[in-house]
């Protein structure tokens, strides 16, 4: 299965030109957040990624709400919008949260949340209906991979590595962290890619392993 991953375009036309081109020839293609700028042209971004005709996920960013981004897809029948919950795409089942967690201080119209409350929207419920192997969509990285920034300083989401600690995924796909754009890590052996705005290309075998 091949995917584009993407985030944090913030209305850059060549990026959502890239993304597009990149998605001819791919399977399905996921978007960790932030198509807005300061909670602006959304509506912009997504008429442009509208050009992407394969199944896509995306989870807000925090220059969107959950709302926003809803409204921005209404038609867009192949555009999936998680945020606490999931959706199977010809088999594959993907989970996803949206948000700068935790919370981004300084920034009144940053959309963020507590590490408390992102914990309410990862609960194994949502996962256990499907019983089997999932991709999991974060905006905010985990902590202590692909989340350093001022200093070297990790901002990542602990609420968010004890989940994929816990449940496993086959993979994970964030963003947020703007220098940590076009990188793959590994916790405990599961990729984790901060995929940037240009399309980051990624193979999955569906055995453990991704190119």
């Amino acid at each position: 299965m091949k995917y584009i991953l993407f985030s944090d375009i913030h209305f850059d036309i060549s990026s959502c030109k890239s993304i597009i081109r990149k998605t001819e020839n791919a399977d399905i293609a996921i978007g960790a957040g932030d198509y807005a700028l300061f909670r602006k042209d959304l509506k912009k971004s997504i008429n442009l990624l509208s050009g992407i005709k394969i199944p896509t996920v995306l989870v807000p960013g925090n220059h969107e709400t959950l709302s926003e981004l809803t409204d921005a897809c209404e038609g867009l029948n192949n555009f999936h919008v998680l945020h606490g919950n999931s959706v199977e795409i010809n088999g594959v089942v993907f989970m996803g949260i949206g948000c700068a967690i935790p919370i981004t201080p300084f920034l009144p119209w940053s959309v963020d949340l507590s590490e408390e409350d992102a914990l309410k929207f990862l609960s194994k419920p949502v996962l256990s209906q499907h019983d089997r192997d999932f991709v999991f969509i974060t905006h905010s990285p985990p902590f202590g991979c692909l989340d350093t920034m001022y200093k070297n300083k990790n901002i990542g989401s602990k609420t968010i590595r004890a989940f994929i600690e816990q449940y496993n995924p086959s993979f994970v796909v964030c963003g947020h962290i703007h220098e940590m754009w076009n990188r793959k890590s590994h916790i405990n052996g599961i990729p984790v890619i901060n995929c940037g705005p240009q399309g980051y290309e990624f193979e999955y075998d569906g055995h453990g392993s991704g190119i």
